[in-house]
């Protein structure tokens, strides 16, 4: 799977969201300052070139829906993080994140009880 742009997985947040849209439709779900029209319609034809969109063709406009979902996309996203910066260590990056204290010991908790009942 390719890499997105933060724009790229800005536009797809967005488009997963909202299951399918024309460019106009992911202007108004995009922050202000609004981007150009020409440069939604760009990212857009991007991402159907990388394979994260298709469309859906009326009268000349394009309606683009994701064939990538957005779990998909985060299992490979957090997989190469894992590999990357924790040497593939769930435990490093835990650790990472309380050391950062990003993480209390109430949710730390909260996350080996998700795991337990996960197991069983």
């Amino acid at each position: 799977m390719k890499k997105l742009s933060r724009k790229e997985e800005e536009l797809m947040q967005v488009i997963w969201d909202l299951e399918k849209a024309f460019v106009k439709d992911a202007i108004e779900h995009l922050p202000d300052p609004k981007p150009h029209y020409n440069t939604i319609a760009t990212l857009m034809k991007r991402l159907e070139d990388k394979g994260f969109l298709a469309h859906h063709e009326y009268g000349g406009s394009y309606e683009y829906y994701p064939i990538v979902g957005k779990e998909s996309y985060k299992h490979t996203f957090m997989k190469k993080v894992l590999n990357t910066f924790f040497d593939n260590s769930y435990l490093n990056m835990l650790a990472y994140f309380a050391k950062e204290e990003k993480i209390s010991p109430d949710e730390m908790k909260q996350l080996v009880k998700m795991i337990e009942k996960d197991k069983n």
